[in-house]
């Protein structure tokens, strides 16, 4: 049953067309993952839809009794109002006066508050947005409109968040930038871009398949297009003359098509630039701890970054997180212990909230106050062109930062940060208001990246791209290093919380508790603690053995690129892939399982 219809909508901004004669609609159970680059008008989208704003022209349809919830990015409430009010305000009547404020103090629960009189104007933005969010998951609706509601949410907040939407009965309309939650939640996404809209059914990975799909289809009409233009144009050239009826026809049609814009293949950018000289000496934490008032946020804490540490840490709301950022960056002192900086170290932070902005400065300004030229790789390029590769194009350049959108500021403030030339790079929530595509480029970047990486991150699969090791916050001031992405790190933490017999067993999360006998029958070792010659042997050699298959798997992958027209070559490399990933399968358990069986060794004999 369809809900709500937008027919012909246009809407603008400025001078800024964001929604051009667009039809959209909203069905009964359809959860809507509504992406795009920032400033391309998804809000407006939500907006009008909720009927928060008005549109220039358009007509929109609902049935009498369809009810619409609309959670903005940015909330306000009244002053002097508790949380608990807050939560609960116009949600409260004869029917529900008994169990509203339970449901509010449950949810809130789950998002991290534990003080419900606490007044709304003690909070920081991020905890007003979880309020808000409450408010919102509490009033009846058909439509459920959420603008951004993953941001300031922990992970554990995000995995409830996912839980509750795949649950909720009615439809959902949302922008999140949060692609495991699109994968979890969404079952349509709407693309919007250049003021249009491009529908696809499915979540955000299907979404990937048939936007290329799309895009390829389009690229081979548009070719063809060509084609028959300059077929056309060269019977116009042979000296046709407009002397009847048909010959006119056929002029107006050649006319037409060489009046239809031109499509865009979509750009694959790399944003570059080349990091400072780093020396031996990079960052040292030295027995750190912190704490304020009775909360231990940090309790002697010791670790040395080495040059390419890609570090993701993790943990709830208010543990600390941010505080170590800082008190790496020299923003906070630590109560005791010492961090040193190697005299070459020179860092780029990206903090959760913008620096100040000029909003009279024009955008090339703002940058060129970092320099006129940056140096990349392949050698300098101008501020102009940075910011072309980060999605300014030239009218946006020359228009002042008053203009931009929450989301094109931040992008804007990521790009200053990046063109300082830092060879440490501080990320404090950085997938925060920017769009996929943007986050696409950051972490193309970030791969290339010449130097220490430290991210605080709630959003897994940015963590998973671009990560090794996870620090994660465990309370009481307690920090633990696991290897690998977030991912990982979720495995691993499964596994401490089975029993120990399953725990050992090296059983993938969600797989069958038996093990056939005779498979993988090492996993199934008893608690001993010393190894056998045999596997003494394998554990000297098993990070060599690792890297080989990981070169072999990479030579594979460059063979296969290279016979993509070969079809019995190609299968026989595919096949070769296969099994070389099969046997680093096995090689990366059987790592797990040494490398624990060795900390046991080595605990046991302290």
């Amino acid at each position: 049953m369809n809900l709500l219809t937008m027919e012909h909508i246009t809407q603008s901004y400025t001078d800024r067309i964001l929604l051009d004669d667009v039809g959209f609609s909203i069905n009964e159970r359809e959860k809507i993952g509504v992406i795009g680059i920032n400033g391309m008008g998804k809000s407006t989208l939500l907006k009008v839809a909720a009927g928060i704003e008005p549109y220039d022209s358009g007509k929109i349809s609902m049935g009498n009794q369809v009810k619409i919830c609309y959670l903005p990015q940015t909330p306000v409430f009244a002053e002097g109002i508790t949380v608990l009010k807050a939560a609960i305000e116009g949600n409260v009547n004869e029917m529900n006066q008994w169990t509203i404020e339970a449901d509010a103090k449950s949810m809130l629960n789950q998002l991290g508050f534990t003080d419900y009189d606490e007044r709304i104007e003690h909070m920081s933005g991020g905890q007003k947005k979880r309020v808000a969010l409450v408010n919102a998951l509490l009033t009846p609706a058909d439509i459920l409109v959420l603008d951004e509601p993953t941001n300031h949410l922990d992970n554990a907040m995000s995995e409830w968040l996912e839980e509750y939407l795949i649950q909720f009965r009615g439809a959902i309309l949302m922008v999140t930038h949060d692609r495991y939650f699109l994968d979890r939640v969404a079952n349509r996404i709407v693309e919007v871009d250049q003021g249009k809209l491009y529908s696809y059914p499915g979540n955000y990975s299907e979404f990937v398949r048939l936007k290329e799909e799309r895009q390829n289809m389009a690229l081979a009409t548009e070719r063809k297009r060509k084609s028959l233009l300059r077929t056309e144009l060269e019977w116009l050239s042979r000296g046709a003359r407009a002397r009847s009826t048909k010959q006119k026809a056929h002029i107006d049609r050649i006319k037409a098509m060489q009046e239809i814009k031109d499509i865009q293949e979509e750009k694959r950018i790399l944003l570059d630039s080349v990091a400072s000289r780093m020396g031996n000496k990079t960052i040292e934490l030295s027995d750190i701890s912190k704490s304020y008032g009775e909360k231990k946020l940090i309790k002697g804490y010791n670790y040395i970054f080495l040059k390419n540490d890609r570090i993701g840490i993790i943990g709830p709301n208010g543990c600390g997180k941010t505080t170590l950022l800082k008190m790496i960056h020299g923003n906070v002192k630590p109560d005791t212990g010492m961090i040193e900086i190697g005299q070459t170290i020179r860092i780029g932070y990206f903090s959760q909230e913008n620096e100040y902005m000029d909003d009279s400065m024009k955008v090339i300004d703002y940058v060129k106050e970092v320099g006129e030229y940056i140096t990349t790789s392949e050698g300098k390029i101008t501020a102009a062109q940075m910011l072309e590769n980060f999605l300014f194009d030239g009218t946006m350049q020359w228009s002042k930062i008053e203009k931009l959108s929450g989301g094109e500021k931040r992008r804007l403030y990521l790009l200053r940060v990046l063109m300082s030339s830092p060879n440490v790079l501080i990320l404090d929530e950085p997938t925060n208001d920017l769009d996929i595509q943007t986050l696409t480029i950051l972490e193309d970047y970030l791969d290339r990246f010449d130097g220490i990486i430290i991210i605080v991150s709630h959003d897994r699969y940015f963590l998973d791209r671009t990560v090794s090791r996870i620090f994660s916050f465990e309370g009481g001031g307690r920090v633990r290093q696991f290897e690998g992405g977030y991912s990982d790190y979720l495995i691993r933490k499964e596994l401490e919380g089975l029993p120990e017999d399953e725990g050992q067993s090296g059983r993938k999360p969600g797989g069958d508790k038996k093990t056939v006998a005779g498979e993988n029958t090492w996993k199934q070792h008893e608690k001993k603690l010393k190894f056998t010659y045999k596997e003494q042997k394998e554990f000297e050699t098993i990070d060599d053995d690792i890297a080989v298959l990981e070169e072999k798997i990479e030579e594979l992958d460059s063979q296969i690129a290279a016979n993509v027209t070969n079809s019995a070559r190609l299968n026989e490399l595919l096949k070769e892939k296969e099994e070389a990933e099969q046997q680093l399968e096995e090689k990366m358990d059987r790592w797990v399982y040494l490398n624990d069986l060795n900390e046991q060794i080595q605990q046991s004999k302290k």
